[in-house]
This record gives C-alpha cells, structure tokens and sequence, in this order.
C-alpha cells in the first residue's frame, strides 16, 4: 500500500505526510530483509482477536494478520510517514501481500463511542444528493490540503454505493478520489458496524486498480467483525443507553480518503493517511438529515 494521505477530524482516523510514485524497480536484497525484519518486529497475530477494551472481536482466517494498536502506531509511523499519536484499536493486513509493497493494503480499526447509532433512515437517504454535495465539499477542502501542501485529491464518485444489512447493522461504502500524484485513482472503503453505544469503524485504503481484491475480501471482513455479547446492537436499552445525534447519512457524508503513492526507500514513508472529516459535527448532523432524507409520499 503506498504512500497514502487520510483525512479526520475524529482522533480516530490517521495521519499525513508527502508522497511520491510508486517504486518501479526491485527492492534490493539488503533493503528486503531491513523490511522483513520490520514486518516480523510487528509481531502479526492470528486466529480469534479480542479488541483492547472487549468491547468487539475479530475471528481471522489464515488470509489475514492483525497488528496490535502499538504495532499499528508503529506501522502508522515508521514505516508509513504518519504523524504520531494515533488511536486505533489495530489494524487488519492480509497476509498475501506485504505493507510495505505497491500492492499491500491494511483495514485500520477504530471505535467512534458516540451512542447508539439509529437506522430508521436507512430507507430515505437520497444518496444521489448526498454525493453531490460531497463532491462539492471535495472541492472547497481541496484548497486547504493544497494550502498545507498535501496535495490534490478529488472526489469523484461512488466506488460503491452505500448498503445497509438491516439484520447484520453493518454498512459499508466505497469512494473514488482523483489525485494529483499517481495515474490510478485513490480508493477509500468504508465498513461500520453498529453496536449497542457506539459504531465500529473500519477503513480500508488502497487504489482504484484494487478494488476488485477489496471488493472479494469484504465479505469475509463484515463477517469476521463482531460486537461481543453486551455490546451488540440487539443490546441497546432505550431507557439507560446514550443515543448518538446522528444516523447512517452522517455516517457516509462524513468519510474522505485517498490513497497518495510512495515513496522508493524503506527508512522514508511509503504509505502514509492524511486527516478529513469523518463524522459531521452535530450541526451538520442536523443539515445532513434534511438534506438527503427522501420525503414519504
């Protein structure tokens, strides 16, 4: 995976950095075992993981790894060019492709505990409007990226259009950016999985060449990724649990990333995120619901 830039305004989501083309030659052997012995201090771990805190689970195959929330920072920074001070709850990495390749990618896990998330608006999001106005706020956050020297990234539609599961409570959607620094477009897939007092965020970055290999893991993704006994959504109590001030619209309106390119030495930053908004501000929360809710006949 690449140099890449991620965008946040939730401490949730990850970092910044400069970028540069991908790597058209060999990796030399002395470079190599530098990345080998780096990937292996990283200390993957397998099988069934429960996420610091308890609060939810991941159940791998053996086409995957999970990176501890240290081993995550230490991925995040050392190896791809972001700020530290990351708060993740780990990441997820296949183990097919190594992270520190063109073609490696990784799921950074996150937990936004801002109450119960409500979907009775799962059926009226005009999401035909909503990407409209994304494109729009593109655009305008475009010019202070460029100001602080991050680069072009414009969104230019869906990868895949949001879907809700319903019996599951997980939603999951996918952007296309344009950027100024590589020939293939940035890709951005999102997954959320709604639990009793908060929402698991997971955020996959790669390229729009990839999004095939995205497209093929994600289900394995949403079913390997549960709230545990407690926490899930079927567990909200509306007379003592917190609700959140927003739902599933602000959600999608508030996720941005693009995948920036690499840079050719293991020591500089080959993959790298770059902050945006990921959830609306309860003021735009407000906006979004009257924007994108469809009006029943």
């Amino acid at each position: 995976m690449k140099r890449l830039i991620l965008l946040c305004i939730f401490s949730a989501f990850f970092g910044y950095g400069a970028f540069a083309q991908p790597m058209e030659e060999p990796v030399a052997s002395d470079r190599a075992l530098s990345a080998a012995e780096f990937l292996a201090s990283l200390e993957p771990q397998s099988g069934h993981i429960q996420l610091p805190g308890g609060i939810a689970s991941l159940n791998l195959s053996s086409k995957f790894r999970y990176l501890s929330p240290e081993s995550t920072e230490r991925l995040l920074v050392e190896a791809w060019g972001n700020p530290p001070g990351n708060k993740t709850l780990g990441m997820i990495i296949p183990t097919s492709v190594s992270p520190l390749t063109a073609a490696g990618w990784g799921v950074v896990i996150s937990y936004a505990d801002d109450g119960h998330v409500s979907d009775a608006d799962a059926d009226s999001i005009d999401y035909d409007a909503m990407l409209s106005e994304l494109i729009k706020h593109s655009e305008s956050e475009n010019e202070a990226r460029i100001e602080q020297g991050y680069g072009s990234a414009l969104l230019v539609g869906w990868a895949e259009a949001p879907r809700y599961d319903k019996a599951t409570h997980k939603f999951y959607w996918a952007k296309e950016f344009a950027t100024d620094n590589r020939v293939d477009n940035s890709l951005n897939y999102n997954i959320r999985v709604l639990g009793r007092e908060g929402v698991l965020v997971l955020n996959a970055v790669a390229t729009m060449s990839q999004l095939p290999v995205i497209k093929a893991e994600i289900p394995e993704l949403l079913a390997m990724t549960e709230f545990t006994a407690g926490n899930r959504y079927a567990d909200f109590n509306a007379n003592t649990d917190r609700v959140a001030e927003y739902g599933l619209a602000a959600l999608v309106a508030g996720g941005v990333a693009a995948k920036m390119g690499m840079f050719a030495k293991l020591g500089a930053l080959l993959i790298a995120f770059k902050k945006i908004i990921l959830f609306a501000v309860v003021g735009i929360v407000g906006m979004l619901s009257r924007r994108f809710g469809r009006k029943k006949p």
